[in-house]
């Protein structure tokens, strides 16, 4: 998972058309979820969430690394490829943001309690983090970011989708 980082990488040195503005957010998530919230606090590991969460990430890569993959090898994609990695989002966006969103805040009492990740002051940089606090932000950031990114995945589909038609 922690590799994902090349690709926001790949976008910003121009390997991928990708721009970073899409591929951020969906790493930095994706990211967060894995490292901040489930190896943190591995009580939410338990929780259903977990399991909707890893089949809706799942199944989004394996259609696109597919659909990549044939892509590169062949030239082509086939059309109905190209219909599951520009459609299954607007099932799968939904079920995998809830299911992020659910789970920082599941493991919000838990931050709260072990206050993992905190700096308190006075330190010598004379300054305070809490990832309950950032956690809560993060939540916010949903708000804004999830139409966004959906609506930018529609726009995405639209043009595909588009293109193969006059293809």
């Amino acid at each position: 998972m922690a590799l994902l980082v090349a690709q926001i990488l790949h976008g910003l040195v121009g390997l991928v058309r990708s721009p970073v503005s899409a591929t951020l957010p969906q790493i930095g998530s994706r990211l967060f979820l894995t490292w901040g919230i489930l190896w943190s606090f591995p009580e939410t590991h338990s929780h259903i969430l977990v399991t909707s969460l890893v089949i809706s990430w799942s199944i989004t890569e394996i259609i696109r690394y597919s659909f990549f993959g044939m892509k590169e090898a062949f030239g082509f994609a086939p059309s109905w490829l190209l219909w599951l990695r520009y459609s299954t989002f607007m099932v799968l966006y939904p079920t995998g943001i809830s299911s992020e969103v659910g789970l920082i805040y599941i493991a919000l009492p838990y931050m709260k309690a072990s206050e993992k990740y905190c700096l308190r002051m006075p330190n010598k940089w004379n300054f305070s983090f809490d990832f309950f606090y950032a956690s809560i932000l993060s939540l916010a950031v949903y708000v804004p970011g999830s139409p966004h990114m959906f609506t930018y995945m529609l726009a995405q589909r639209k043009k595909a989708l588009a293109k193969a038609k006059a293809a």
